[in-house]
């Protein structure tokens, strides 16, 4: 298998956002909080997320159950944009508790669970994996 360059850049801005994320929110938590580096790994975190959630609409997979080409999975990207704007419209608004809450949700979701279900082995990469460790 040979990978595409659509697949590259959103693998890569994947891996890249599921790094980052953790680190942006463990930055404000706790007594010693870090605004300078959580507002930069956050930044980060969502220009990693904005290039993996378009790049994924350039992925058609129309061997799954598909519309178009697009699989159960790109549903994920409709949710991981609203859950951005809903983070961004509570932090202009000052509720810092649920845009906290917002980012959470939308790094578990989109990066946690949509990671894993790249994994199942007829997904590409998990067939890459579970291929090359001789398991499928």
């Amino acid at each position: 298998m040979q990978m595409s360059p659509t697949i590259a850049v959103h693998l890569t801005a994947a891996i890249g956002a599921t790094l980052v994320g953790p680190v942006a929110l463990w930055a404000r938590q706790g007594r010693a909080q870090r605004p300078r580096l959580h507002r930069a790994f956050g930044y980060a975190w969502v220009t990693l997320m904005v290039v993996t959630a378009v790049s994924a609409l350039f992925i058609r997979d129309f061997r799954l159950p598909n519309i178009g080409g697009y699989t159960p999975i790109h549903l994920l990207v409709p949710a991981a944009f609203a859950g951005m704007f809903g983070a961004f419209w509570f932090l202009a608004q000052g509720n810092i508790k649920r845009h906290r809450r917002y980012m959470l949700i939308t790094y578990v979701s989109a990066s946690v669970v949509a990671g894993g279900f790249t994994l199942l082995p007829n997904r590409y990469l998990g067939s890459l994996l579970w291929g090359s460790l001789g398991l499928i």
